[in-house]
């Protein structure tokens, strides 16, 4: 992979179609795995839950097309969606908060494979400063404040949430522009900042809603 920096190429793409192509692609590369050469878009809709003309509009926007009767070809189909959804290139990344949910992220060795490398965690508890989980150092906050010219613009938010806000604007203002949010918090930034909110709790609260609202 290559180092690369935040996507802008993608953002005339509309958001639903970019949170179903990774599973486009996870999909695409068990087939690889069974040996599949060509899948169909209405195969790939079946297995996915979706319309068959919303995956052929969907993969339109990575340039490639299907041949009729054929399908896609597998392996140039997942080339294209990685390149096109940057997972090639390797961003940096830096984590706030090495509690439970940050340290687990940490041992998430799979998000490298997305494009996405965390190099260093800060956090202000002297338990886990100085530690190191895996390859992560963790450091005191205050080193990220001193840290002049980092270049690292990504930053994973895990922090507890009464701190979310606090800790997003440090980010902010330390050169950090996008912010992956894990926190149940809707942290409030300038309009120039990328935030990516994964609330935990909030798929929680619908599984259990849907669990308890089904029928018996």
């Amino acid at each position: 992979m290559e180092t690369g920096s935040i996507k802008k190429k993608n953002y005339a793409v509309p958001e639903p179609a970019l949170r179903r192509m990774p599973c486009y692609l996870a999909y695409l590369k068990l087939e690889h795995r069974k040996g599949s050469q060509y899948v169909s878009s209405t195969l790939i809709a079946r297995d996915n839950g979706v319309d068959p003309t919303q995956v052929t509009k969907d993969l339109s926007y990575t340039g490639i097309s299907g041949k009729t009767r054929v399908g896609y070809e597998v392996e140039p189909l997942i080339d294209a969606l990685e390149d096109f959804l940057g997972f090639r290139e390797m961003d940096e990344a830096y984590l706030f908060g090495a509690g439970s949910l940050g340290t687990a992220l940490l041992h998430d060795h799979g998000l490298v494979q997305y494009g996405l490398k965390i190099s260093t965690a800060f956090d202000v508890d002297p338990n886990v400063i100085g530690k190191k989980i895996g390859e992560v150092q963790i450091h005191h906050i205050d080193e990220f404040i001193q840290r002049k010219g980092h270049g690292v613009r990504i930053g994973i938010l895990t922090v507890p949430a009464q701190n979310a806000q606090e800790a997003a604007q440090m980010m902010i203002e330390n050169g950090i522009q996008a912010i992956w949010n894990f926190t149940p918090v809707r942290i409030v930034v300038p309009e120039h900042i990328v935030v990516q909110n994964t609330s935990l709790y909030a798929h929680l609260a619908v599984m259990f809603n849907r669990l308890n609202s089904a029928p018996e």
